[in-house]
C-alpha cells in the first residue's frame, strides 16, 4: 500500500534506471558477497569442505571403525545364513558368491517342493 508521501515511480517496479525488481529488492539478507576479498575468491565448494573434512586423521579413524563394525555385521549375516544351506560335508567352508548362489538354488528348490 503506498503511503501519502510515497511516489509511484519511487516503487521498484517502477525504475528505469534498467535494475530488475529482484535487484531492488535483494539487499541486507543477501550474504553471498559480490566482490572478492582481497581481490581472491575465498568461496569454497561442497565437495572442497568435503574433501577437507576427509583428510583429518580423526575422519579417517571414525571411518575405518564404523567400516570394521560394517565388516562384521555383513559377515555374521553370511554366516547365519550359511547355516540355513544344505551342504555336503557340512563344514564345507563357502565363498561369499557360493552361499549366495548355493541360498538362490535352494530358495527355488523350496518353491518347487512347495508348488508341486
Amino acid at each position: 500500500m503506498l503511503t501519502p508521501e510515497q511516489q509511484d515511480s519511487d516503487l521498484p517496479w517502477r525504475q528505469t534506471d534498467g535494475r530488475t525488481l529482484l535487484d531492488a529488492l535483494s539487499g541486507p539478507c543477501d550474504s553471498t558477497p559480490l566482490e572478492p576479498i582481497d581481490g581472491k575468491a575465498k568461496v569454497h565448494s561442497r565437495e572442497e569442505k568435503r574433501r577437507r573434512r576427509r583428510a583429518t586423521a580423526r575422519y579417517r579413524s571414525a571411518h575405518a571403525s564404523r567400516e570394521r563394525i560394517r565388516v562384521v555385521a555383513f559377515n555374521v549375516a553370511f554366516a547365519e545364513l550359511r547355516k540355513l544351506l544344505p551342504t555336503l560335508p557340512p563344514d564345507k567352508k563357502l565363498s561369499k558368491i557360493e552361499i549366495l548362489r548355493l541360498a538362490i538354488c535352494y530358495i527355488s528348490y523350496l518353491n518347487h517342493v512347495l508348488d508341486v
